[in-house]
């Protein structure tokens, strides 16, 4: 059973109470450290600010797991009555499965859920319908964005000979040639302390292009 899935025993354990403060939570998630002080947690944030969140959930987390500490501490505090608000539905589910249970989950014990770009989502039939629709959309919209990388990929391999897929590399040519040049009077790490360039890296790369020298 999975972290949020056991959240919803907490869930059913927390309606039995007598007095209940209910809140409108906020959940907020971004993929990596780089995105924490740019633009896109900070949107997230004052747009649920403005939508009269009490309490925001951040995470810095893939969304490929459910498992997220903030996301899983705010399971636990939810409350039947509650309403969880977030600007996207991926910002607490990937796939549409997931996503489906997560959400029909909370509905069936009285949790609303408002997605921002969406609609509004109850355990309704009318709230159903708006949830399979947006569901399907968002899986659209990820295979659309998955073909035009592809296409883009496909395009760039047919037409520049020196495309390669994956990271850029750190160093130009021209870089590396300067480099192998200096080997050859100077040691590997002569020439690391000369160019910035990690010995490893030197080694590697002489080695690809068949020099041989002494690591020293």
């Amino acid at each position: 059973m999975t972290a949020c899935f056991k959240a919803f025993i907490v869930v059913k354990i927390n309606s039995h109470k007598k007095e209940m403060i209910l809140a409108t939570r906020g959940y907020i998630r971004v993929s990596t450290k780089k995105q924490e002080h740019g633009t896109s947690l900070e949107d997230q944030r004052a747009v649920l600010e403005a939508e009269g969140c009490t309490v925001i959930y951040a995470d810095t987390f893939t969304g490929k797991t459910m498992n997220r500490p903030e996301f899983r501490r705010m399971c636990a505090e939810l409350v039947p009555g509650d309403t969880v608000v977030v600007t996207k539905l991926d910002r607490i589910a990937r796939t549409e499965t997931e996503a489906y249970q997560l959400v029909m989950a909370w509905v069936q014990h009285g949790i609303r859920i408002h997605v921002l770009n969406l609609g509004l989502i109850e355990d309704t039939p009318t709230g159903r319908l708006i949830l399979h629709v947006m569901l399907a959309f968002a899986e659209f919209e990820r295979d659309l964005i998955t073909e035009r990388l592809q296409g883009g990929r496909a395009f760039k391999r047919a037409t520049d000979p020196s495309y390669v897929e994956g990271r850029k590399p750190k160093y130009a040519t021209p870089q590396l040639d300067h480099a192998i040049e200096l080997l050859q009077e100077h040691s590997y790490t002569e020439v690391a302390a000369m160019t910035g360039i990690s010995r490893s890296t030197l080694t590697r790369e002489a080695r690809k292009r068949g020099y041989r020298k002494s690591l020293t």
